[in-house]
C-alpha cells in the first residue's frame, strides 16, 4: 500500500526535503533529502533512512557512526514537499562534526560563528 508515497509532491530529481527533530525537545536536528525508496524504508525499518546526493545512494543515518535517529512519527507540510521526522537521537549526536544538531552556526555582525560544542572528536566517531 504506498498511495500514501503518491501524496508528496517530489522535486525534479525524486527527492523531498526531510527535518529530523528531536521529539522531546523539538530542536531541529538536521535537514537531508529522501527519495520514494528511502521514505519507504524508512516506514518499514522504523529508522532514518536518506538519499545521500554526493553518494547517489541511500544512507541510513548513523550505519558508520552508530548514532542511528529512531523514528516516533513522520509527517508531511500543508504544501506536501517537506517531509518530518519526529525522531530519537541515538546517542544525542546527530552532525557529522560530532555535535548534537547540524545548525551549529550563528550569523553575528555579518559573520559565521560556531555556537555549539563538538561532542565528540569526529575522527573518533568515523576512525579518520
Amino acid at each position: 500500500m504506498t498511495g500514501w508515497l503518491e501524496q508528496v509532491k517530489w522535486n525534479n530529481n525524486g527527492l523531498v526535503p526531510a527535518i529530523a527533530q528531536d521529539k522531546n525537545s523539538g530542536q531541529v536536528l538536521m535537514l537531508a533529502w529522501m527519495n520514494r525508496e528511502a521514505l519507504q524504508k524508512t516506514v518499514e525499518e522504523g529508522y532514518a533512512v536518506y538519499w545521500s546526493r554526493s553518494r547517489n545512494s541511500l544512507w541510513r543515518k548513523g550505519e558508520s557512526s552508530g548514532h542511528r535517529q529512531k523514528v516516533e512519527e513522520i509527517r508531511l507540510d500543508c504544501d506536501g514537499d517537506t517531509i518530518l521526522l519526529l525522531v530519537e537521537q541515538e546517542g544525542g549526536i546527530a552532525c557529522h562534526t560530532g555535535r548534537h544538531h547540524c545548525f551549529y552556526r550563528r550569523l553575528e555582525c555579518g559573520k559565521w560563528h560556531e555556537v555549539e560544542p563538538v561532542l565528540k572528536n569526529p575522527e573518533t566517531i568515523y576512525g579518520e
